[in-house]
């Protein structure tokens, strides 16, 4: 079946559409890449979505347009990929939609919110589309996240040691081979809050860590950001920019009591990613890192996590087949793949969920819902990429 994924992450930067074709041969999922394209928000679009999210104030009909614009803009993605990667000849779409809030108190998840309406997608490519993957695991007790673990668990089977898949988005996360799952913290999100403000809305975030390494780390700074209630709660547990935003960042300098550079800000910043990251490496019995998502692309980020990990080599998991920009666009085509085959997407001990579930709710395409058949045994134990 060839597959589309749909994402875009707490960074909000662009709408990733990765296809591939996937099977079942034996206990193996196998997924063979077939690409990426990457497409921005428009800049009208990405003001409103930023405006919304936390700490921001919206109205239903703010909600109601911003629903309906990015599913806009997903399905234009989707046309996209179908056309570019597939030869028009892709089978099934898998969007994660945008996440605007993810309701926590503590280490329980009351709710979570994803916009992006999936009937844009279907009516534009005329595929089946699923969507909003996130709640039935919360409805089951869970977190709702990382959902990618359960791909990182089958892609990391058999492989020696203690492997952990590390995602650096704008809020990091990572799996262990034992089914421990969590977000470890920011990963880009305080960096590109940062950057953001400090040059008026010029740069996004900070371009190959060059703010960072001019920069030097103020300890006060550091230690009061690493005062943080989260780090210390037990997994699994999730957060996301409800917590992490700019006010928290602004809050964090004024109990700090004297001004500081942007490169120095921005330094502190980048040492908390990679401290915390780093920490939650090690609480795990970790013997290697598989590194993707866009905090990859950092050198001074990655630099700092190597030095904090000394003997445990931290890889990008393109070295596996997995492109590290594309492996969440992946991992959710997966899903999709596996809702549409009637088989869990979830592992509970990653999650904290009662049971694993199905996840997602489909949109019928242009021709009506024909779904493949319910896979037996129990679905895949391991995830080969096929090159």
């Amino acid at each position: 079946m060839r597959v589309i994924g749909l994402m875009s992450g707490t960074s909000y930067d662009a709408i990733d559409a990765a296809a591939c074709e996937l099977r079942i041969t034996g206990d193996a999922l196998v997924l063979r890449p077939l690409g990426m394209v990457r497409a921005g928000y428009e800049d009208g679009l990405r003001a409103a979505l930023a405006a919304a999210l936390p700490p921001g104030t919206v109205t239903m009909a703010d909600v109601c347009r911003l629903d309906t614009r990015i599913g806009q803009a997903f399905a234009a993605a989707a046309v996209r990929a179908d056309h570019e990667l597939c030869d028009g000849r892709a089978e099934l779409v898998a969007s994660h939609g945008q996440t605007v809030y993810h309701w926590v108190d503590g280490t329980t998840v009351h709710g979570t919110l994803q916009l992006g309406q999936p009937a844009w997608i279907a009516e534009a490519t005329g595929l089946p589309v699923v969507a909003d993957f996130r709640p039935r695991d919360i409805a089951a007790g869970g977190q709702g996240a990382p959902l990618v673990s359960l791909v990182d668990l089958l892609w990391l089977r058999g492989r020696p040691g203690t492997p952990v898949a590390l995602n650096l988005g704008g809020i990091a996360n990572l799996t262990a081979p034992d089914g421990t799952a969590f977000d470890t913290g920011p990963g880009c999100a305080l960096t590109d809050a940062a950057a953001r403000g400090f040059s008026g809305g010029r740069l996004e975030y900070d371009a190959e860590g060059r703010l960072a390494a001019a920069g030097r780390v103020h300890e006060a700074l550091l230690a009061r950001l690493l005062a943080e209630p989260y780090y210390a709660l037990s997994a699994p547990k999730t957060t996301g920019k409800e917590l992490f935003h700019p006010g928290y960042l602004r809050e964090a300098l004024a109990g700090v009591g004297t001004t500081l550079s942007a490169e120095d800000i921005i330094a502190t910043l980048t040492a908390l990613t990679a401290r915390t990251v780093a920490d939650a490496v090690r609480s795990v019995g970790a013997t290697e890192v598989l590194a993707s998502g866009g905090g990859t692309r950092n050198p001074t980020l990655m630099a700092q996590l190597a030095a904090r990990l000394p003997g445990i080599p931290v890889r990008p998991s393109d070295t596996l087949g997995l492109p590290s920009d594309a492996k969440e666009s992946y991992a959710f085509a997966v899903l999709g793949y596996l809702s549409a085959h009637g088989l869990p997407g979830t592992v509970p001990a990653a999650t904290g969920a009662r049971h694993p579930s199905v996840l997602g709710s489909v949109t019928p395409g242009r021709t009506g819902l024909r779904l493949p058949g319910v896979a037996t045994g129990g679905g895949p134990r391991r995830l080969v990429i096929e090159r």
